[in-house]
């Protein structure tokens, strides 16, 4: 397989490369752009997929983003590969700066205020959600009762906002780099495609010149006879 280790990550390693991976971000962001230029497919297809990776990354489905980037790209028939390799353009050092512009731009839209309710809190935001998540989850099969609390507070200062906020930053920022990406990708496409016809065609003179020597010498005995 072309992404299995060899050795097996830690829990502990795992968790630290996914905030800083071996070799830096810049390296991470070298092998991402190699992947992508050498995927097999046409370079709209590509790009498409990369657009879908990019534009994904500025909602706040975290944890999903891989499996919905997938399901857009293959809507908009973009390559998925591209997609999942994408939504890396989202990533510990990025996030901050999505979320701050999508929720101060959302509460803007929705509410009319230049300022972001869960921005401060928004870890707290999320833990209480899931904290309501998985209460009603056990209160299903218990006595208890569910809490919708925190998943409202998270609805309203959180997910709606981020969501709204996030389409207009989402939908250029993908466009400028499925723009800057395509050409890049046809450019190298075609330099690749070019260098393997050479490296055919020399390998089909070499072939060619073997054969003509092949043929001189089985002709060589017959003359001298």
């Amino acid at each position: 397989m072309v992404f299995k280790r060899r050795k097996r990550r830690s829990w502990a390693r795992a968790t630290v490369e996914t905030f800083w991976p071996r070799g830096g971000w810049g390296r991470a962001a070298q092998y991402v752009k190699h992947r992508l230029r050498r995927l097999p497919d046409s370079p709209h297809r590509i790009a498409r997929g990369i657009w879908s990776g990019v534009f994904i990354s500025f909602t706040p489905l975290y944890g999903l983003h891989f499996l919905v980037s997938a399901g857009f790209a293959w809507l908009i028939r973009g390559n998925v590969v591209a997609a999942l390799l994408a939504t890396f353009f989202g990533n510990p050092i990025t996030f901050p700066i999505i979320a701050a512009v999508s929720l101060r731009l959302g509460n803007w839209m929705l509410y009319g205020e230049f300022s972001a309710a869960g921005e401060g809190r928004l870890g707290e935001k999320f833990s209480g959600a899931f904290e309501d998540l998985w209460h009603n989850a056990k209160a299903i099969f218990t006595p208890e009762v569910a809490h919708w609390g925190g998943l409202a507070d998270f609805y309203r200062d959180v997910f709606l906002p981020y969501t709204v906020g996030g389409i207009i930053p989402g939908l250029i920022t993908a466009t400028v780099i499925y723009s800057l990406s395509l050409p890049v990708i046809t450019a190298y496409q075609n330099r690749r495609r070019g260098r393997i016809q050479a490296k055919l065609a020399e390998i089909g003179q070499a072939r060619a010149a073997a054969q003509a020597q092949k043929a001189r010498a089985k002709a060589r005995p017959d003359s001298a006879g």
